[in-house]
């Protein structure tokens, strides 16, 4: 007699903020920041460097530095501060969403009375990507843009005209209480954090449950199907990273 397998586990429960590091001097500023590596390339299908969590005490600054070879989105979760574009301030708080294209000059200083947390993803533009791979990179390509979004205004972001490469999208999910909802991409793996709110995630045949709670980020393979079903008002912040096709197309 055979036995099946069970199916894999279509996520990776990749941490919570819980356990973090201290940083003293990011970016060349002055004192101790927190900093949390939840994914790096090890781990991620798309052409991405890293999704990660920081936070600023009260009156620190994340120091200005030009992004030479990747695109990242600052999310904001909590607190408030002046976020730094190309020399100009710009007041961000809970849900101010920032895209930063190569090229540009960004920096966050914490100007509030509370720690400043913030989520990054680091994507590999196409023209980091062609050079790493020893090709010639495209032209034509805008990277020059850098803009801060309101998410948990809009609720969906689109980085096209800003972003070219993997990063497509940042949306927001809120469930309430007792309510399901199926995420998973064909063509993409989703990062998502848990913003707000429990919960837990399941998958047909799969017998491991994780349960979520603020401050818990996640990744989606591309092709899974994953049900969320909250325990409480649940607000979850999600990014689409596309995945190469065979062909090496996205």
């Amino acid at each position: 007699m055979t036995g099946r397998s069970a199916p894999p586990v279509p996520w990776t429960a990749v941490g919570t903020t819980r356990h973090k590091a201290s940083v003293y001097g990011v970016h060349g500023a002055q004192g101790k920041t927190y900093w949390k590596a939840f994914a790096t390339r090890r781990q991620l299908r798309s052409e991405s460097e890293a999704v990660e969590w920081a936070s600023l005490p009260v009156g620190a600054v994340s120091g200005e530095h030009r992004h030479t070879r990747t695109e990242e989105i600052y999310l904001v979760l909590s607190g408030s501060g002046d976020l730094l574009l190309n020399g100009r301030e710009h007041p961000v708080r809970a849900g101010s969403l920032a895209l930063t294209s190569v090229g540009n000059v960004h920096g966050l200083h914490n100007t509030g009375d509370t720690p400043l947390d913030w989520w990054v993803i680091e994507t590999l533009a196409p023209a980091t990507t062609a050079v790493l791979a020893g090709a010639q990179p495209p032209t034509g390509a805008d990277m020059t843009k850098a803009v801060v979004h309101d998410l948990f205004e809009e609720r969906t972001v689109d980085t096209a005209g800003v972003f070219s490469g993997p990063l497509k999208r940042v949306e927001l999910v809120e469930l309430p209480p007792g309510e399901k909802r199926v995420l998973g991409r064909d063509d993409a793996e989703l990062a998502l954090f848990v913003h707000e709110g429990e919960g837990v995630v399941s998958a047909e045949g799969v017998t491991e449950v994780v349960r979520l709670a603020a401050g818990t980020c996640l990744l989606l393979s591309a092709g899974s199907r994953t049900e969320f079903t909250a325990g409480t008002p649940l607000r979850l912040a999600v990014v689409t990273l596309a995945v190469a096709r065979e062909g090496g197309s996205e």
